[in-house]
């Protein structure tokens, strides 16, 4: 099965499933001598696990990181970082009643007409448990970056949107309140939204914005392989993202260029930040800003008629554990998603000669 790696320099292999016994990662091209803090790439962790709070999945597992590679004396080596996070609280026998069926708008049907057979529990590789080996890599990643600050936050959950300019937020709140949002008032709003869905047995979709601050100015190599380009493949690679815009956005198509454009200061910054640090697909300084659009979960806690494998008509019950709202779990994951871009083009920008 290839698309199991992500990055040229900084380089993160992933394997494990779902109800595996466990997952884990092999981060390759790491340099030499960062003094790692397992301590806050456990934290990381720690925002991404189940069971955290009311209104996420009630999975529980410790999702704690072993690194078996790598590290001596507790700084990186330049040699490959292996880790594994064991699966604890696998009940495949709530899944044993789809074995024969596919479930509506999940990978079930695509995984078995592609290579033939599937893993039904909980997904198996496709399961979005798969992105806690990321949040691990990315993790390592922002202390490989150190002064590059990357925050992301819930920023809309179903009809509900945080609609207030990023200079006029609080994001010290974030990690407050179990949305990740950084306006209490509205969080208080999207956590009572969220538990009135759960109880209908239903899931809602939702936002993530993201704002990276201190990026120097040139990383992203044109014309393939532009920064934004590469954020949006790393955004759209994680479970349940099905839209990604940076800057202005689609809205900036709304406008003409002479409200658009990002006019000048004498220091190269820019008046206004339309372009979310990036012009040209390279990164000009200016904080980099983007949004990641979020579909309902779907699994549902209702009966749906779907098909099973022989094509007939039947009708499936929801069941197991699972997150009636995905955004506030992925919070971690966007960012990690981010560091992990931003350190291989770091790497790769070392490579020219200044």
């Amino acid at each position: 099965m290839a698309g199991n790696s992500y990055g040229t320099l900084f380089r993160l292999s992933t394997f494990g499933e779902s109800h595996g016994p466990a997952l884990g990662g092999v981060i390759d091209g790491c340099p030499p001598g960062i003094a790692l803090d397992l301590e806050a790439i456990q934290a990381e962790l720690n925002r991404r696990k189940p069971g955290q709070s009311a209104i996420v999945t009630q999975r529980k597992e410790p999702d704690t990181v072993e690194f078996y590679s790598g590290i001596f004396e507790g700084k990186t080596t330049g040699t490959p970082l292996g880790f594994l996070i064991h699966n604890t609280n696998q009940k495949s026998k709530d899944y044993s009643h789809i074995k024969d069926q596919y479930r509506p708008s999940h990978a079930d049907y695509v995984y078995e007409k592609k290579y033939g057979l599937r893993d039904y529990r909980g997904g198996g590789r496709s399961s979005a448990r798969e992105t806690a080996s990321r949040v691990v890599a990315g993790a390592v990643a922002k202390q490989f970056l150190k002064d590059i600050k990357i925050q992301a936050f819930v920023s809309a959950v179903g009809p509900y949107f945080l609609d207030k300019p990023t200079q006029e937020l609080d994001f010290s709140v974030i990690e407050q309140n179990p949305v990740r949002t950084p306006d209490k008032a509205f969080a208080e709003q999207m956590e009572a939204y969220i538990k009135e869905i759960r109880k209908a047995g239903d899931t809602v979709g939702g936002q993530v914005k993201c704002v990276i601050k201190n990026v120097p100015v040139g990383l992203g190599e044109p014309v393939f392989d532009k920064l934004h380009a590469e954020l949006g493949k790393a955004m759209l690679s994680i479970n349940a993202v099905k839209g990604f815009e940076y800057g202005s956005g689609f809205a900036g198509s709304q406008r003409k260029g002479s409200e658009h454009n990002d006019l000048f200061n004498a220091d190269g910054s820019t008046q206004t930040n339309h372009s979310g640090g990036i012009q040209g697909g390279i990164s000009n300084g200016m904080d980099i800003e983007f949004n990641v659009a979020f579909k309902p979960v779907a699994t549902i806690m209702q009966d749906q008629p779907t098909i099973n494998k022989a094509g007939e008509a039947v009708v499936m019950q929801g069941k197991g554990r699972h997150d009636p709202c995905v955004v506030p779990r992925a919070v971690p994951i966007v960012e990690a998603m981010a560091a992990l871009v931003l350190a291989d083009f770091v790497l790769l920008n070392r490579t020219y000669q200044k």
